[in-house]
């Protein structure tokens, strides 16, 4: 016969499992349920303005012509972004005396004249604005749609089409088109404009247009050189945060090997002295990296070195663990047979134990530097150096997000180009 009180101990084990298949789930819900109430997600998905999340995607993979009227001057300028360095005068603008007209193509219709302005949007009507007494006023096709908004100082009109805004200093018609204008040369540069086809044979066989200087090295200069993207300070952004990580975490190996031999139980015999050093180790990775750099920055001032050195003291932590704990799992046969030699210390350690972990410490280096690139990019905003501080000024600009999404391109191509690189030297120490 079974023993009663075993089925009542597995039937109580079972009943328990149940409950606690049941009980986790339960507080799993709970406490997202709380931290859904804590962050007010219901509230920041209310104030979530998806229209301004539109307008900055479009703006990653197209360019936007401006067209300005001053109210107070009434001059009318046309510009990239913008950016008035590069004013210039598209066919759809036509500006007759004091009426300019605006062709956004799709029948719609921008026109500025003395009194104010209007658009003209198919399939809706007309949008007349008038300012008056430092108001603005508007008639429209009532009631209003989601697409315009209106108040006593700007009306701003966004249709898939373009962007109109109008208020009492100027008006402003924004007009998309697909692409990154002027990425390789700008207007100033003799190559501007140019097809394909013309630039290979510009750069194979036809004459030179600058006497002194082949037509290859001066598409290279103006590209290098371009005066709305920068490229050459890009990359050099690019090389400064690979070189931020680079110094950071070579310096941490290196500094971290041999304090890892004392906080290794196999290799040194004191237990307080290994106590000491490894709580140093938890210390000093236990503060992130932004953290070190925010200090850092407050005492040596911002610049590339003092992220270097943010990255130096959390991977001296880190390095140090797990260094350590490669050295605690070496096979000590090998480290007998070099003393057997009559090897001291050093040498037991510079044959018999470093040969041996070599591999695994050079695998984990390299995936901190991997790791370490991305994290220089964050650094980098903070202590103002590398691709970070080119990324946080285009963001904060809120104008050229194009120029954020250039940069993110570049970043993500680092990285991966880094993760390959890298994963292709560690199979290979791997590997022996």
């Amino acid at each position: 016969m079974v023993d009663a009180a075993l089925i009542s101990t597995i039937e109580t084990a079972m009943q328990r499992r149940k409950i606690m298949a049941l009980a986790l789930p339960m507080i799993i819900l709970a406490y997202l349920f709380y931290a859904a109430v804590s962050f007010d997600v219901l509230g920041v998905a209310s104030r979530a303005r998806m229209e301004n999340a539109r307008i900055l995607l479009s703006d990653f993979w197209s360019y936007k012509v401006h067209v300005t009227r001053d109210n107070r001057r009434g001059r009318v300028t046309s510009s990239l972004d913008g950016d008035n360095r590069y004013s210039f005068g598209p066919d759809w603008v036509v500006t007759q005396g004091d009426i300019t007209t605006i062709d956004l193509g799709g029948g719609a219709i921008v026109t500025y004249d003395p009194a104010g302005a209007r658009m003209i949007m198919p399939g809706y009507g007309t949008v007349d604005i008038v300012s008056s007494g430092g108001k603005v006023s508007v008639t429209a096709p009532q009631p209003l749609p989601d697409w315009i908004s209106v108040s006593d100082k700007r009306i701003a009109v966004t249709t898939p089409l373009g962007r109109f805004n109008y208020t009492k200093s100027k008006v402003e018609t924004f007009r998309y088109f697909a692409g990154w204008e002027l990425f390789f040369f700008t207007f100033d540069s003799p190559l501007h404009g140019k097809s394909l086809s013309q630039l290979g044979s510009l750069a194979l066989w036809e004459p030179r247009i600058e006497p002194g200087q082949s037509n290859l090295a001066l598409m290279a200069e103006d590209f290098w050189s371009n005066r709305l993207w920068h490229h050459g300070e890009v990359v050099w952004a690019l090389f400064e945060t690979m070189l931020m990580a680079f110094i950071g975490t070579v310096s941490a190996a290196i500094l971290a090997l041999p304090l890892s031999f004392i906080a290794a139980s196999n290799m040194m015999p004191l237990r307080a002295v290994r106590f000491a050093m490894r709580r140093l180790f938890d210390f000093i990775r236990g503060v992130d990296a932004l953290i070190w750099t925010i200090i850092l920055a407050r005492a040596f001032g911002p610049g590339p070195m003092t992220g270097a050195l943010a990255i130096f003291l959390t991977d001296t932590g880190a390095f140090g663990k797990t260094f350590s704990e490669v050295l605690e799992n070496i096979d000590e046969k090998q480290v007998e047979g070099v003393r057997s030699t009559g090897a001291n210390g050093l040498q037991r350690a510079r044959f018999g134990v470093i040969p041996q972990v070599m591999p695994v410490l050079m695998s984990q280096v390299l995936y901190a530097f991997e790791s370490n690139t991305r994290s220089a990019t964050v650094i980098g905003a903070i202590v103002g150096g590398g691709i970070g501080l080119l990324l946080t000024q285009a963001i904060q600009t809120q104008k050229d997000w194009e120029d954020v999404c250039y940069y993110l391109i570049l970043i993500v191509l680092m990285v991966f180009i880094l993760d390959w690189l890298s994963g292709l030297i560690r199979r290979r120490l791997i590997k022996g």
